[in-house]
């Protein structure tokens, strides 16, 4: 009973360490990814060939083939991706996510002293020594997560002879042999394998399993097709999970996934009974650890190149089977299945900040149009903009601070604190543009207007009031510093027309060309306008400082503004001129 013990303990605890450390060099090898490759996901055309290669990419990357459909998911989800384009990802990464069984193969090597090298037990130790020295004293952010793939392929090494001593030790045991003639079954591996993968949620760790019996000797290769065929299965698990919730268009990829496999599942098994019945020697005979590996990666193989040409029949099925329903849209929708992808939830926040400073741009723009025309159709279309503003504050901010918390590189912690900063910064554009449309509504209800000459001074600074906002959407947009550095200068011009303006209309007041009423009005419109121009040099100076480390707007500010500064005068000057009175 002891014995017994032990080695479920010595499985347990391999298993456990093989999933640890595929976790730690899987966020090791995302993160120095630094979002690039999920990036261009967004960007993928219909093409099936190169969806193919960089789901492959991104799944060699990451390693993980479960975490890369949750991702894609995810992105259909949100709307950012059409269901039908994952379908060479996935394939993609069904061949992508073989590199683990091949590295681990390299396990069963044995012979002279450099073939042993080639054993990864051999140099683990070393290269987690090496890994934690990275740790503890490199000052990069690359060096540090390079040396957290060399531990967590350490640690996944050591979980894999863990389970390899596990095996062994196992065949000794009274009912081993019984359980190896249930494996005989096909029908019964299959099961087996693909119920445990669903539980565990790795079809890695499953082949590593499987590799580790082979090492151990006592399977066949009649017996490792169904285990791994059903670890190919049972991965869908994790997708089905993260689907719940979700669109029609999300599910539709977690059922394409799990068709695709049970597909090629099915064909794999008719051809190894059809090789059965036609008495193929092989299957008979015990298989190694580099056979595993081989089986895993000849049935994607012959799976993607079976189903590409029915790419249209699949797509249909699953548009058959999750059927078209009327849905509720999101707006500012964040999707939590990307959340722990931190490059990627970053390069989704920056795309809704985007959105969120069109939104403030239009609100402003429209806001000002309104005391040439005021209609209520326009007003309430402001109003439900600023509401928008308003949600996407609420659910960035929220999103982000979250962000925060994860183990991020210097560049995506400054993107964060960039952003966090910029949306409230946009929220606020927002409500001094319904401001401006309140007092054009209450102009319209009065039935009062501005004289001429304050027709034509408000003129003036609301076209720069148009052009500074246009400069810091665009300079944010295409993390531009060279566009941004035009904000500063505009916004001094502007503060100063604004102190010309109060002083003209003191003196229109004094006249008597002007009312109290429409003094209160027209001094409101200016505050606005000001506040306006205020956050537009705040986002502008957060572009401009990309490339440093903190964010400390006052400080640049004051740099920049020096009169020693030329470049700043010129800028300045050029804008005193343009919007002169």
């Amino acid at each position: 009973m002891e014995t017994i013990f032990n080695m479920i303990v010595m499985l347990v605890g391999g298993l456990v360490f093989f999933l640890f450390g595929m976790n730690v060099m899987s966020d090791g090898l995302e993160t120095m990814a630094g979002g690039k490759l999920e990036k261009t996901m967004k960007k993928v055309t219909a093409n099936d060939f190169l969806g193919f290669f960089l789901g492959a990419g991104i799944t060699i990357a990451i390693q993980s083939s479960s975490a890369f459909t949750v991702m894609l998911v995810g992105l259909v989800n949100s709307g950012i991706m059409n269901f039908a384009n994952t379908f060479g990802m996935i394939m993609g990464s069904n061949v992508g996510t073989t590199l683990t069984a091949w590295l681990l193969s390299l396990a069963g090597l044995e012979g002279n002293f450099f073939i042993t090298l080639l054993n990864p037990s051999s140099f683990a130790p070393l290269l987690a020594g090496v890994g934690i020295v990275m740790q503890m004293f490199s000052k990069s952010d690359n060096k540090k997560q390079l040396g957290n793939i060399f531990i967590g392929f350490s640690i996944l090494i050591c979980g894999m002879d863990l389970m390899s001593d596990s095996m062994a030790s196992v065949r000794t045991l009274n009912g081993f042999d019984s359980f190896l003639l249930a494996l005989k079954s096909p029908i019964v591996a299959l099961l087996v394998s693909t119920v445990f993968t669903g539980v565990i949620q790795s079809s890695a760790a499953t082949i590593g399993i499987v590799q580790a019996l082979a090492l151990s000797g006592g399977i066949t290769w009649e017996m490792a097709i169904p285990l791994v065929l059903g670890a190919n299965i049972g991965t869908c698990v994790t997708a089905l999970i993260s689907a719940i919730g979700t669109n029609k268009n999300a599910k539709r990829v977690v059922v394409m996934h799990f068709s695709v496999n049970v597909f090629g599942s099915v064909l794999c098994m008719i051809i190894m009974y059809v090789m059965r019945a036609f008495g193929v020697g092989i299957l008979g005979s015990e298989i190694a650890m580099v056979g595993v590996a081989i089986i895993h990666t000849l049935f994607n193989a012959i799976n993607t190149v079976a189903l590409l040409p029915i790419k249209k029949l699949i797509v249909k099925f699953c548009v058959w089977i999750v059927k078209d329903r009327e849905e509720k849209i999101h707006t500012v929708f964040l999707d939590e299945r990307i959340f722990n992808n931190s490059p990627l939830a970053i390069s989704e926040c920056h795309r809704l900040v985007n959105e969120m400073a069109e939104y403030a741009k239009e609100a402003i723009a429209t806001s000002i149009k309104l005391f040439d025309k005021y209609d209520e159709a326009t007003a309430q279309h402001l109003i439900d903009l600023e509401t928008l503003t308003d949600k996407y504050e609420d659910r960035l901010g929220t999103y982000l601070v979250r962000i925060s918390s994860n183990n991020l590189s210097k560049e995506d912690s400054h993107a964060v604190a960039r952003m966090l900063h910029s949306i409230g910064d946009y929220e606020r554009i927002g409500d001094h543009a319904l401001n401006i449309c309140k007092l054009a509504e209450e102009m319209h209800q009065k039935d009062i207007r501005f004289s001429d000459n304050a027709i034509h001074e408000l003129s003036v600074v609301a076209n720069a009031i148009n052009e500074i906002v246009d400069l810091t959407v665009t300079s944010f947009q295409k993390d531009d510093a060279q566009i941004a550095s035009h904000v500063e200068p505009l916004e001094q011009v502007i503060d100063s027309l604004n102190d010309t303006l109060k002083a003209l209309h003191i003196e229109r007041l004094q006249a008597n060309d002007c009312t109290i009423e429409l003094g209160f009005i027209f001094t409101d419109l200016l505050t606005n306008f000001e506040r306006v121009s205020d956050h537009c040099s705040n986002v502008a100076v957060y572009t401009m400082q990309l490339s440093s480390d903190k964010l400390d707007a006052h400080k640049y500010l004051n740099s920049i503004k020096s009169t020693s500064n030329q470049r700043f005068m010129d800028e300045f000057q050029k804008y005193s001129a343009k919007y002169s009175l």
